[in-house]
């Protein structure tokens, strides 16, 4: 007959005979909070203190093992135990100590498993140390125990890739020792026989010797150096995984000063606060409120847009009615989503059994009276707001009462949309990103009169869909391309006035980006630009330098970037090389323009393009159209490939300054006072002494 004492309120203790077993009960994914890391000390002391028990056995209530850190201790006062030390007891306890890891064991989790003396894994178990995702490494001696388990070269690419492992690989590697089916705690007491009896093997991993492996390191840090030259913690891995051929308190030491000198780091405070502005975007009342039922979706327009919103709304179970005006684009349109469903086989997005009902889904179709049923209709056609207009207009006679009817637009006025409805309420703007079964960003753009419920509505849908659903008010490119048509000038500034293209997209790319913006709008399409450019040219600043001469000629040769061939580069197969006809283009341009060139240095084209795309988020703030200083940055983080490691444009801003940022603008003023011009937002900041950090916490 057992006998179960509580520990505290996260951790018991069950004795059956002299098997001892451990429960970690801390909903929902058993943090390593506070109370679990002290409670199983505590528990791994007490038994060993008492000596009844022959075997401890660790296993977790709920759904899965230990999960991780509990975010909630995240930016509080640290309450001791630290989790190295608690680990450190369970693999000096002189009883036997195994870990049964089910569901998800990662970062702490794992290492928790890592320090007892053997390992039982559940089907379907992944493990991982995704320490690198938030700046940091293993530092609860996963960098040190993982090398004795599994070696230095799988230590490495796990460690560094932040992957989730699966059991079946994990068994292979050596991470577990055995892969079992069933119930946690019936396998825990299953264990625990079999090590009273001598079928499974306990061993500390202090007494387990490295294989030493310079090469697996040398080549490592010198690909870290050549791709990731820019990051702090990839290094520093390496630094620590190479210690683990020390006596273990020696490499653990060694861990630990690496992972304080990672704390210490602007990068692991960016990344910190990307993880957590993902999960705060989407905290509004808007978003909490009753939705819509959204079971089947209609898609207007089988370009590559529509394609990829068809195809992420299939991805997700959805039922998708695809509407094409000419049979040629829909079977288009068809052939991409087919090959986009493809590739998520091959990607392991979708299971191969489940492709070809996932493709059922689909209804492809030439009459719009198709949508009479549908739950959301998303048009996606191209930027016209004659068309969008004259499409919505058919839609609010074909669609059903309460049907959410969404443009995809990316520019162009969603209240003036919305007008051509007799149903203002049920329009609302949804701006995917492209590829958009691959982008995760979803901008949720809320008309003037869309009602509360749509968008809860489109929040919801963006979860459905894994995307990072972001609010935004209705003006001119939303909260990413507005910023974004105002930055740009810059990097056409900085070209007229005598850097390269080449020069400002390796300057930023060193900043972190992992494309140029030159290259970016080869990649996009340089004719969109082109056409936007057109449609805004009769409203354009009269006192505004021009940015887009450049840009013009280039689209004018019929050069619209990757899918031309030519653009700012020249692409031949996988070979890209400048395209020397852009700089006849440049000096032409600026002869015209009076400019004699001068140089820059890659901290000046950094400096000018961070600052000027500040500017237009702190007034994109400021007016409303982002409630918040984190809905920017996550606009960029998941949408324009802004470095994660810099936290988002108004994150980097307040590792500048406000002050300082005023003092730039007004510097670069004295050169061109229309174009920089200090936000007014910011000028308070600067004269309060506030961030926009603090922006943050009082939303």
């Amino acid at each position: 007959m057992s006998k179960t004492t509580a520990i505290n309120d996260c951790i018991s203790i069950e004795m059956s005979g002299d098997i001892a077993l451990i429960c970690i009960d801390n909903p929902p994914v058993n943090a390593t909070g506070q109370a679990v890391r002290q409670g199983l000390q505590d528990a791994v002391e007490k038994l060993n203190a008492e000596g009844n028990a022959r075997v401890i056995a660790i296993y977790a209530a709920g759904r899965t093992f230990v999960a991780g850190a509990d975010i909630r201790e995240f930016g509080k006062p640290f309450v001791p135990p630290a989790l190295p030390d608690v680990f450190n007891v369970i693999e000096a306890s002189s009883v036997p100590v195994i870990s049964v890891l089910h569901g998800t064991a990662l970062g702490g989790g794992l290492e928790l498993g890592l320090s007892t003396h053997a390992r039982i894994g559940i089907e379907d178990l992944r493990v991982g140390l995704p320490e690198i995702l938030l700046g940091l490494l293993p530092g609860a001696g996963g960098t040190q125990r993982m090398p004795r388990l599994a070696g230095i070269p799988f230590a490495l690419e796990m460690i560094l890739s932040g992957r989730q492992v699966p059991a079946k690989e994990a068994l292979e590697a050596g991470i577990i020792d055995r892969l079992e089916a069933g119930e946690p705690r019936d396998i825990a007491l299953k264990a625990a026989k079999d090590v009273l009896d001598g079928t499974l093997q306990t061993r500390r991993t202090d007494q387990i010797a490295v294989t030493p492996d310079q090469g697996a390191l040398d080549q490592t840090a010198a690909h870290l150096q050549k791709t990731q030259g820019h990051l702090f913690s990839p290094h520093k891995c390496v630094e620590a995984v190479a210690a683990s051929t020390e006596p273990l308190v020696a490499g653990l030491k060694i861990e630990r000063a690496l992972f304080m000198e990672c704390m210490d780091t602007p990068q692991r405070a960016g990344l910190i606060h990307a993880f957590f502005g993902e999960r705060a975007v989407s905290n509004i009342p808007e978003a909490k409120g009753p939705a819509r039922e959204i079971a089947h979706v209609g898609v207007i327009g089988g370009g590559t847009m529509g394609s990829g919103i068809a195809t992420a709304c299939l991805l997700a179970g959805l039922k998708v009615t695809l509407i094409e005006v000419a049979q040629d684009g829909l079977d288009r349109g068809v052939a991409t989503i087919t090959s986009n469903l493809d590739g998520a086989v091959k990607r392991g997005k979708l299971k191969t059994d489940k492709r070809d009902a996932v493709q059922a889904m689909l209804t492809p179709s030439l009459d719009m009276q198709s949508l009479a049923d549908v739950d959301l209709v998303i048009e996606a056609v191209f930027e016209d707001m004659g068309v969008k207009k004259d499409i919505f207009g058919k839609l609010d006679k074909i669609c059903k009462a309460g049907a959410i009817l969404a443009s995809n637009t990316s520019y162009l006025d969603v209240d003036e949309i919305a007008a051509s409805t007799t149903r203002p309420q049920d329009v609302i703007g949804l701006h995917f990103f492209s590829p958009a079964h691959v982008m995760r960003l979803l901008e949720i753009v809320v008309a003037d009169k869309t009602a509360p419920d749509v968008v809860a509505s489109g929040f919801a849908l963006a979860k459905k869909l894994g995307k990072v659903g972001v609010r935004a008010g209705v003006c001119d490119g939303f909260i990413g391309n507005r910023i974004l048509a105002h930055y740009s000038k810059t990097a056409a500034y900085l070209v007229l006035d005598g850097a390269t293209p080449q020069q400002v997209d390796n300057a930023l790319e060193g900043f972190g980006f992992a494309m140029g913006p030159h290259k970016v709008g080869d990649l996009a399409g340089l004719d969109i630009g082109w056409m936007t450019r057109k449609r805004k040219a009769a409203t354009r600043d009269p006192n505004e330098r021009y940015a887009g001469a450049v840009a013009d000629r280039i689209c004018e040769e019929g050069w619209f970037g990757r899918k031309s061939g030519k653009g700012y580069y020249v692409y031949d197969s996988r070979d890209i090389s400048p395209n020397l006809a852009v700089d006849t283009f440049i000096a032409e341009e600026r002869d015209k323009a009076g400019v004699t060139p001068r140089s820059f240095t890659d901290q000046d084209i950094v400096d000018r393009y961070m600052t000027a795309m500040i500017s237009e988020a702190a007034r994109v703030v400021e007016d409303g159209t982002a409630k918040r200083p984190l809905d920017v940055d996550m606009v960029f983080l998941f949408g324009y490939g802004f470095p994660r490691h810099r936290g988002g444009p108004l994150h980097y801003a307040d590792t500048i300054g406000a002050e300082a940022l005023v003092a730039r603008i007004k510097t670069y003023a004295k050169e061109d006072a229309t174009y920089w011009q200090v936000p007014a937002l910011l000028e308070k900041m600067a004269a309060s002494g506030t961030s926009f950090a603090d922006m943050n916490k009082e939303a």
